[in-house]
């Protein structure tokens, strides 16, 4: 009798499991399946109560968002924010009706984000959420990402990242290798003197090679040398370095040495640069 019990539990148990990872595994594929279409297909109808309950609950601060219609507004903006979105869900795993997703989201910010203008930069951002499941339907949802370098991606917040690839372009050109600060420009870079330098007469400069063939050639043709000092950086909104810093050259036809304070903002996307402008101060170049 005894062991007849004993397996009778034991069957219990193992159906019970069997039941639970059964369910486990149809919520996970029910929830990444309809928040596929919703992103990647601009499907935003199915936030519905076929498979949301009426009081889907988005936990954020200050304030919850609550019910279908609230629910279906705020993720509104993201389909209208952005453009050649690429939602991917990289890893989902959960328990009962607990459910875990990380994700990455890829779009280009073309329309309004929540009152924000297009600034057309492209984010690449990854994020955790929290989910709690009710009767097979998406009940709450709580998204976990780093808010910080969102903005940044925007260009709403400086991004430190870029005054580190603006200090290597000085570094490089410092060592004389043309060829690494050729290779962190845009393809389609426009690069503009100031209209005080005697270089200005090729702008704008369009592409790598105009930069090279109209700027760097000839400085080094029309000085003996040619030196960037005391550079003082300020990373800017909307993915722009500001550079305060001094030429030290000295001219090979004259012989005449110069000094001169100059200012260049550096405009970025995606980690190339896109755009240049030099303001020259008193002195000579």
């Amino acid at each position: 009798m005894k062991t007849s019990t004993t397996l009778f539990l034991l069957l219990t148990a193992i159906s019970l499991v069997s039941c639970n990872d059964a369910k486990l595994e149809k919520n996970i594929t029910m929830y990444a399946d309809t928040w596929d279409h919703i992103v990647n297909d601009g499907n935003i109808d199915l936030i519905n109560n076929s498979n949301f309950t009426e009081d889907i609950t988005l936990v954020m601060s200050p304030q919850n968002i609550v019910g279908i219609d609230g629910f279906k507004d705020y993720y509104q903006n993201f389909l209208t924010g952005f453009s050649d979105i690429k939602f991917t869900v990289v890893q989902v795993f959960g328990q009962g009706d607990n459910i875990v997703k990380h994700w990455n989201f890829k779009g280009n910010h073309t329309g309004d984000f929540f009152g924000i203008p297009a600034t057309g930069n492209s984010v690449d951002i990854d994020g955790v959420t929290l989910v709690k499941m009710k009767d097979g339907k998406i009940a709450q949802e709580e998204d976990f990402m780093d808010n910080m370098v969102f903005m940044q991606q925007l260009g709403l917040l400086p991004n430190l990242e870029n005054t580190t690839l603006i200090n290597s372009i000085y570094e490089a050109f410092g060592k004389g290798d043309i060829p690494a600060v050729l290779e962190m420009m845009d393809k389609n870079i426009v690069w503009n003197e100031s209209t005080s330098s005697s270089y200005s007469d090729g702008n704008p400069y369009k592409g790598p090679d105009a930069v090279l063939n109209g700027v760097f050639k000839r400085l080094g043709e029309d000085n003996e040398y040619f030196k960037l000092e005391n550079i003082k950086l300020s990373p800017l909104g909307n993915d722009q370095v500001l550079a305060i810093l001094n030429y030290d050259g000295k001219f090979k036809k004259t012989g005449e040495a110069y000094k001169t304070t100059v200012v260049h903002l550096w405009t970025l996307k995606n980690e190339k640069i896109t755009t240049f402008q030099q303001y020259i101060g008193l002195g000579k170049q």
